[in-house]
């Protein structure tokens, strides 16, 4: 089978691979739709000369196939798999994690936090943007008959990355939200809170990407690199500022301001990866009674709530993806995305 390696300094190879075969508790899914997420340009960014660590993807034998977004159809089961419900042709997502399976946190589908050591599909083993994926049946989940592939594959991470924060903050039709950018999980929570009822404010410094937050839903669209942020959304909130803010960018400018930009007794939410931020504690957070959260994608369970959210309220994620691609033209595919100015891209098989 044909799978898509980052080598680092923005290059990429399709390398050929052994069909894979299930062993015991295994599944094979056969992809339809593998998503591009903008967490995979720190593999396809790092410098190539620092072996298999530099990319992020510590102690790793041989090349890994890339790609954290998989949906597609079951293909092949291993034995001892009979207990999770799944038979040959269903269509499935993944939940891109491996944990140990016995703790705490794997025992509620919050795999990733497992504290003896995870897997990551996609990133330190073999991810979606193949022909095939090999995984625990443990990680699958259903994908409702009513949802494109495509769909699923976005759930798979970005979009269900952004109705977890969403829910984390219990946003209801009541708030007022400002989302700092606009990438596909910004969009995506963009698209998820309106659909949920709140008054949403998108921030970016993209005129593309806001102009695709406003077709999202977007109430109003702020441009941070023109405007100051703080004062705009205090301007639009008589002077109080939001009730809740998600940062979906990872810069340090972007969660001041969400911080700064939330009223008394508001909540803010870090999403994006990486980078730091300082804050004034008293000014910026105990005089305000602020509440400051993480969260860091999503549940098993998780994802299948966010399908079934999508499903029956009819929500187009699918207008997420402004790129379509084969897996042949992966190299085209990320240098397009490594722009970041469109929305996001997925490869289908």
């Amino acid at each position: 089978m044909r799978g898509v390696v980052f080598l680092g300094d923005r290059e990429l190879e399709i390398q050929n691979f052994d069909d894979p075969t299930p062993e015991a508790g295994e599944v094979v899914v056969e992809m339809k739709a593998s998503g591009m997420c903008g967490s995979d340009l720190k593999f396809y960014r790092a410098p190539a000369d620092g072996g298999t660590a530099s990319l992020g993807l510590g102690d790793v034998d041989g090349p890994v196939i890339a790609g954290h977004e998989p949906c597609g159809v079951v293909a092949a089961m291993g034995p001892e798999t009979g207990e999770f419900g799944f038979k040959v042709g269903d269509r499935v997502m993944v939940h891109h994690y491996k944990g140990c399976g016995q703790c705490e946190h794997c025992d509620v589908g919050w795999s990733q936090l497992c504290q003896s050591g995870i897997k990551v599909y996609g990133a330190t083993s073999h991810g979606g943007h193949a022909d095939y994926i090999n995984v625990p049946a443990s990680t699958l989940v259903a994908l409702p008959d009513a949802l494109s592939f495509e769909t699923g594959a976005a759930i798979s991470c970005g979009t269900g990355t952004a109705f977890g924060a969403l829910r984390r903050m219990n946003l209801s039709g009541r708030d007022t939200i400002a989302i700092f950018g606009q990438g596909p999980v910004g969009l995506s929570a963009t698209q998820l809170a309106s659909a949920m009822g709140a008054r949403v404010i998108a921030l970016d410094i993209g005129k593309e990407r806001l102009d695709m937050a406003k077709d999202f839903g977007a109430d109003a669209a702020i441009d941070p690199g023109a405007d100051d942020a703080v004062a705009a959304l205090k301007d639009l909130t008589h002077g109080k500022g939001v009730d809740l803010a998600l940062d979906c960018s990872g810069v340090p400018a972007a969660r001041l301001a969400a911080v700064q930009g939330t009223r008394v007794w508001g909540t803010v939410c870090f999403v994006g990866e990486g980078d730091k931020v300082t804050l004034d504690v008293s000014s910026d957070m105990l005089r305000k009674q602020l509440t400051i959260v993480a969260s860091w994608t999503f549940s098993r369970s998780g994802q299948a709530d966010c399908a079934e959210f999508v499903a029956d309220r009819n929500i187009e994620v699918d207008k997420l993806f402004t790129q379509r691609y084969k897996l042949d033209q992966a190299e085209k595919a990320y240098k397009l995305f490594d722009t970041q100015t469109t929305g996001k891209g997925v490869f289908l098989l």
